[in-house]
């Protein structure tokens, strides 16, 4: 029904330094956090609601449960029939929408910012009256069912992703898709929506973002009058997580209907929210750019237009996670390069690293990447309001914001390359050789 329109795995360098923007907070009564963004450039506003409840917490039995329920939140409440949520939010210029991801799930809607008052009237009637009726749930597993075919059954390649997924973080929430295994997704049943319904989205478990043309003292009064009343609820327990022991080498080799070869590489390292020492996280963020930051970066020039092993490859870190993270190396060979001969250079190039820190040159590249990306940034206010629900949910400090370029400017040439030696390591990673049916 809602088509991701946000790239769920946000890109570390989105943490852009926002210290010339108010941000304020505040806590109800109920537990609902509440972040507010002033940013009074245009006269618009995005409102975002976010839920800390994804498809980790889903019990092996109802995987999909997350996004089922994702969908339903738009299928009727009390005072709303099926569909009129969006249609009302059309109605009055606004756009909506909504994602599920592995650690969290979130709903939002962007206006002219005269309608904050409609937007936050909208979100807290889904979250006092949803309702789940048995016919209108099974209509919506249908739909969702036949979005995991198109996307994924359909796909070869997406198959491929996930089957490496399953093998890549072995023992955790992160192995199963977040659609849902096929077989499981199709048992699920009305009452176990209600459940988690009831369960997760509580004011105790949520944080309500509202970023844009607006000020606290003109949006505290209205999230009281639509927020205030509704009941604390049981906020369900979110053990905290730790940093994985190493899981030990894993091969696969898969032959599907592809295209072309594939080569996936994969290594289980620490993420902001599990490492013992941050300096790690920045240090990775910087290790990601060096081997993969731009036509200049080491694999793109080595690799790619150097000795053309390479049709195209990327690499980079995925450490903003509830859990664990993960650094990940996509290639496709050229014609007459065998995927063990693409695996050994990339191995090498790694390797290269470990062995003598990179250039302050290369470091001054990455840097400089990152700050054209904040730029670019702080111009979009869903980009604010992404980067302040991302923390929260995620346990961490929003502040943290604004300390990415003071934090990543500190990470020195010997810290990447220890990054590179501790964490890109044979008994931390997963490799997965795609090959096109019928070919050797």
């Amino acid at each position: 029904m809602k088509p991701l329109l946000i790239a769920l795995g946000l890109s570390l360098i989105t943490l852009t330094a926002r210290a010339e923007l108010p941000t304020h907070e505040f806590q109800l009564d109920n537990g609902l956090d509440v972040l507010v963004r002033e940013d009074h450039r245009a006269p618009v506003i995005t409102v975002m609601v976010w839920f800390k409840a994804g498809s980790i917490d889903e019990a092996p039995y109802e995987t999909g449960l997350a996004h089922v329920l994702e969908h339903m939140m738009f299928k009727g409440s009390k005072r709303l029939d099926a569909g009129e949520f969006s249609r009302t939010v059309a109605r009055f210029g606004g756009s909506d929408n909504a994602f599920t991801s592995y650690d969290f799930t979130a709903y939002f809607q962007q206006y002219e910012a005269s309608r904050l008052p409609l937007a936050l009237e909208l979100e807290a009637e889904r979250l006092k009256n949803l309702k789940i009726d048995d016919e209108s749930f099974r209509r919506e597993l249908q739909v969702v069912m036949e979005e995991r075919r198109q996307r994924t059954d359909d796909k070869p390649t997406a198959l491929a992703w996930e089957k490496f997924q399953a093998v890549a973080r072995p023992g955790t929430g992160y192995a199963h898709p977040i659609i849902g295994w096929r077989d499981q997704l199709a048992q699920l049943q009305p009452q176990q929506a209600r459940d988690w319904y009831d369960r997760f989205y509580v004011p105790g478990n949520a944080t309500l973002v509202i970023a844009g043309d607006v000020t606290p003292e003109q949006v505290r009064p209205l999230v009281e009058k639509f927020f205030a009343d509704l009941p604390r609820g049981e906020t369900p327990p979110r053990p905290e997580t730790t940093l994985n022991p190493p899981p030990g080498e894993r091969r696969m080799t898969l032959r599907l209907p592809v295209r072309v070869p594939a080569l996936y590489m994969s290594y289980n390292v620490p993420s902001l929210t599990t490492a013992d020492h941050q300096d790690d996280f920045y240090a990775l963020t910087m290790l990601g750019g060096v081997l993969d930051g731009g036509t200049s970066a080491r694999m793109e020039s080595n690799l790619v237009r150097g000795q053309r092993l390479a049709a195209g490859l990327g690499a980079g870190y995925d450490g903003l996670q509830r859990g664990n993270g993960t650094f990940t190396i996509t290639a496709t060979p050229n014609p007459a390069v065998s995927l063990d001969q693409l695996e050994a250079a990339i191995k090498a190039e790694i390797k290269k690293i470990a062995e003598q820190p990179p250039s302050e040159a290369e470091m001054d590249r990455v840097r400089a990447g990152v700050l054209a990306e904040q730029i670019y940034q702080r111009d979009s206010v869903m980009g604010q309001a992404m980067e302040l629900g991302t923390l929260s949910v995620l346990g961490l400090d929003w502040r943290l914001a604004g300390q990415f370029d003071d934090n990543l400017e500190a990470v020195t040439p010997e810290q990447v390359q220890q990054a590179a030696r501790k964490w890109l390591v044979a008994e931390r990673s997963a490799v997965a050789h795609v090959i096109p049916e019928g070919e050797e």
